[in-house]
């Protein structure tokens, strides 16, 4: 059996639909399916079980031989969410938990981090140093707790599963876990995830929905000014990674985990880019002239706003994955042909 944690929502689901095009059926689900507005992103879908957040532990716990591979997807992704309490449970203590399973019976796993836990970007977006997540300085809770989380994992989970190797350290840790080879982990970098299975989403989907849904609407598009000297407004940029890549770095994973090296790996297209294109490439698919406007960043996240973000992938494709990554103009395309403008999910 597989397991996919989130499955519910956004990535969770389309990574579902990924895996049953790749005649994978024998999925359990796990997520909180009180949420019914999430249900389109399940409909049609194969899956063998679907277990409740709740008690997924113990059922994890009394069926781990029968699991081959767990993908934890799941977490609170609210970035506007400032108790930190609610952060601490799902995303840092349920991680902590499920990770601890997996170690125990070296079930492989692969969860979700977030390019959140760069913050500023003073310490850059090379994924290559284990170590530089102990001086991460997120912006908002919610980076925080992935990053938590990654420290946990480097600390904690790494040095447990030595297995006679209680000399690594916080301060001597690389990227070779060859000593991990019966444990095999890998947490994700999320960039900028766009794509089909988001509308539920509310105010954390993408901007690339948010402007769609504007542009049908208004004719118009509303882009955060600039309050940073060296960007002008709409030059902000960051990594957008289109979420059928995101599904293929994981399925490299799946496939090849006994040969890639255990770690925290980037996964974005390593290429940022400007809201400005983002926008003008929507309002091209929508087929609707170009009107931006430029409206003040709500000062609730104004000194927590991301000015840059880039992916560095080298780690990833030093581990042999091979494929090219969407440009923005692709993805938009894809998204908006097949997706968004015949109202279809993944």
């Amino acid at each position: 059996m597989i397991v996919v944690t989130g499955a519910y929502g956004f990535i969770g689901s389309c990574l579902i639909g990924f895996l049953n095009d790749k005649g994978i059926t024998d999925i359990i689900a796990v997520d909180d399916f009180a949420k019914t507005e999430k249900e389109p992103n399940l409909a049609g879908k194969k899956i063998a079980q679907r277990i409740d957040r709740d008690i997924f532990m113990d059922w994890l716990e009394q069926n781990a031989r029968s699991v081959f591979f767990v993908f934890h997807i799941g977490a609170r992704t609210d970035t506007t969410e400032f108790d930190y309490a609610i952060h601490e449970k799902l995303n840092v203590q349920y991680s902590k938990d499920i990770f601890t399973i997996c170690l125990k019976h070296a079930i492989p796993i692969v969860y979700a981090s977030s390019a959140a836990t760069y913050g500023n970007g003073e310490w850059g977006y090379d994924d290559s140093d284990p170590s530089v997540s102990f001086q991460l300085h997120p912006l908002n809770p919610y980076g925080v707790s992935k990053n938590e989380f990654d420290k946990w994992v480097l600390r904690e989970g790494v040095v447990n599963s030595q297995l006679g190797h209680p000399e690594l350290t916080t301060d001597k840790l690389t990227t070779d876990y060859s000593a991990t080879d019966h444990f095999k982990w890998y947490g994700l970098k999320f960039f900028n995830v766009y794509g089909p299975n988001e509308c539920h989403k509310g105010r954390m989907a993408s901007t690339i929905f948010h402007f769609f849904n504007q542009i049908q609407a208004y004719g118009e598009v509303n882009l955060f000014k600039s309050h940073h000297p060296n960007y002008a407004d709409g030059e902000q940029m960051r990594d957008f990674v289109y979420v059928k890549d995101v599904l293929k770095v994981l399925w490299f994973l799946f496939q090849n985990y006994k040969n890639v090296h255990s770690g925290i790996y980037n996964l974005g297209t390593g290429k940022a880019r400007p809201f400005n294109d983002l926008v003008k490439n929507v309002f091209k698919n929508a087929d609707k002239p170009l009107k931006i406007n430029y409206i003040p960043t709500p000062e609730d996240i104004r000194d927590k706003y991301q000015y840059f973000t880039e992916a560095d992938m080298h780690k990833l494709r030093s581990q042999g994955y091979t494929e090219a990554f969407y440009s923005l103009e692709e993805g938009i395309e894809d998204y908006s042909q097949h997706y968004l403008i015949p109202n279809r999910y993944y």
